[in-house]
């Protein structure tokens, strides 16, 4: 058991928002960085995606809840594709082929990539 409590003993220094624009971009950067070695378990290209230009408006431009979800909805995609590549890093392992179960993969990662794309163009409004 502790002696102390645990304000004097957590950081002081506020964690960064995800759902700022900088962060939203990285975070979805290194989603796209999974993605990637998925495709090639695939046998798919890889989609290059640049964070920055039409996408990088896209993020700026959208209201901070939109921001909030799409940071959410990454955070959760990248722990899909964590444990999906791990158990496909298992098929790699014993010498089986992973295409069938890669595309199954690459199908949702790809589903909800286009479900964060279309929450960050929605009309900026607030939620009811």
């Amino acid at each position: 058991m502790a002696t102390l409590p645990p304000e004097p003993i957590l950081p002081h220094a506020p964690a960064p928002d995800p759902a700022a624009p900088e962060a939203l971009a990285e975070a979805l950067v290194a989603l796209h960085g999974k993605a990637a070695t998925l495709a090639l378990l695939a046998r798919l290209a890889p989609e290059p995606v640049e964070i920055g230009g039409e996408l990088g408006a896209v993020i700026v431009r959208a209201a901070p809840w939109q921001r909030a979800i799409v940071a959410q909805s990454a955070a959760d995609c990248a722990a899909m594709l964590e444990s999906g590549l791990a158990a496909l890093g298992t098929l790699t392992r014993r010498g089986q082929d992973t295409s069938a179960p890669a595309q199954v993969l690459w199908r949702e990662f790809h589903a909800a990539r286009a479900a964060m794309v279309s929450v960050l163009q929605a009309p900026a409004t607030e939620p009811a």
